[in-house]
């Protein structure tokens, strides 16, 4: 009571008011936070798979043995090659340089650029913000990123390569009013060149299929708006860090070129640095052959999407004559008038080259990675025929 007499009651309530209110603000900026975390969708490993018998490797393992000593005779290949059913490795090898100036060699644990099978990352992470409900399948790009100059571009076009735009390595190379060579372009100055230079579709949006890396480098600027993260840290936290997948990484240009694992040239000279190492979404995650069979057993997760999402992703788009060849949502397939379907990513960048393979009916993953430019990595699709019927006419292949 004497405290009470002596303190001005009105600067008391004050001083009670703003302490109450500095607690409430420290209680949501902790809540903001954790909700942001926890909101984030994640992938999930999925589990325990039936157990593959001895028998059954033993019936497999000596026909894909002679394929990789047909493809890679003398252990060539320099690079890494994985073949495993139910998530368990049937057969893998690794063989070759990491780096030929510091003699290293490549091992399960080298991470290497995958190229264009990075754009099955990528859209994985969009097609689990799409299922989580963040964005929609059909939502025009610039609702979400702004300047986006054409308006009836959505985001199920850039994952189905349907949006007509033009490839960024194409409109940037020569003129320098609109690009200068020797500054590293990212994917926002890819965004900010097509927002006010003009850039011409090649074709009518939603007309026809297209493959083009900018596409992929749209999307991962729609992850970095949608979860507030860089694209590097949404990959690590919705996917690499999730499933285990300890070697893998996106590659950045700024710290990593001195510890990356260089690429070649099919006669062994080093392939170097371009303007265009500094893009992301469609290249530019580095990974290894097993961790890359977490991320394909992770997709074949029941939960993984909601059934009616999934059945779109296996959707072909690009089949605007009729033929095998298709385009789904961030993964390519062959489809045969019998019903069998084939899907696939390849990719190349530098001397790199890559192939993702998933024969899901069988549960079989082939994937094929190399820092030494060679076609041959391409040829793993021939392994199909040894796990199921899958029609190849092999003389016709590259």
């Amino acid at each position: 009571m004497i405290f009470l007499k002596k303190t001005k009651i009105p600067q008391f309530l004050f001083s009670i008011l703003v302490l109450s209110s500095c607690g409430q603000n420290k209680t949501t900026a902790t809540d903001t936070t954790q909700t942001v975390e926890d909101t984030l969708p994640k992938m999930k490993p999925l589990g325990a798979e039936p157990k593959v018998s001895q028998a059954y490797k033993n019936s497999v393992v000596g026909r894909i043995n002679h394929f990789y000593n047909k493809n890679w005779p003398n252990n060539t290949m320099n690079g890494s090659f994985l073949v495993a059913k139910n998530g368990q490795i049937l057969f893998e090898k690794y063989n070759g340089f990491a780096n030929k100036n510091e003699g290293t060699e490549i091992t399960p644990d080298t991470p290497v650029q995958i190229a264009s099978v990075s754009k099955v990352l990528t859209a994985t992470a969009v097609l689990k913000l799409v299922n989580a409900g963040k964005i929609d399948l059909d939502q025009k790009v610039n609702t979400i990123l702004k300047t986006f100059p054409y308006e009836e571009c959505t985001i199920r076009m850039l994952l189905d390569h349907r949006t007509g735009m033009r490839n960024y390595a194409y409109f940037t190379d020569r003129d320098k009013s609109i690009w200068d060579r020797h500054n590293q372009l990212t994917n926002k100055d890819i965004l900010d060149i097509l927002a006010t230079k003009d850039i011409g579709l090649e074709s009518r949006t939603g007309t026809r299929f297209s493959y083009c890396n900018t596409n992929y480098a749209m999307l991962a600027l729609i992850i970095e708006k949608i979860t507030g993260l860089t694209y590097k840290e949404a990959m690590s936290q919705m996917i690499f860090k999730p499933l285990g997948m300890t070697h893998t990484y996106v590659f950045d240009d700024d710290k990593d070129r001195k510890k990356i694992v260089p690429s070649y040239k099919g006669n062994g000279v080093e392939i170097g640095f371009d303007y265009l190492d500094n893009v992301y979404g469609d290249k530019n995650i580095f990974s290894t052959a097993r961790d890359l069979l977490k991320f394909d057993r992770a997709r074949q997760s029941p939960d993984f999407l909601k059934p009616e999402l999934l059945k779109q992703v296996y959707t072909g788009y690009s089949n605007e004559r009729k033929g095998t060849k298709n385009y789904g949502l961030g993964i390519r397939m062959i489809n045969w008038e019998t019903g069998q379907n084939f899907y696939f990513h390849n990719g190349w960048w530098h001397g790199n080259t890559s192939s993702y393979i998933t024969l899901m009916k069988e549960g079989v993953t082939i994937i094929a990675l190399s820092n030494k430019m060679t076609r041959n990595t391409y040829a793993v699709r021939k392994l199909a025929p040894i796990f199921g019927d899958y029609p190849f006419n092999f003389k016709d292949e590259e």
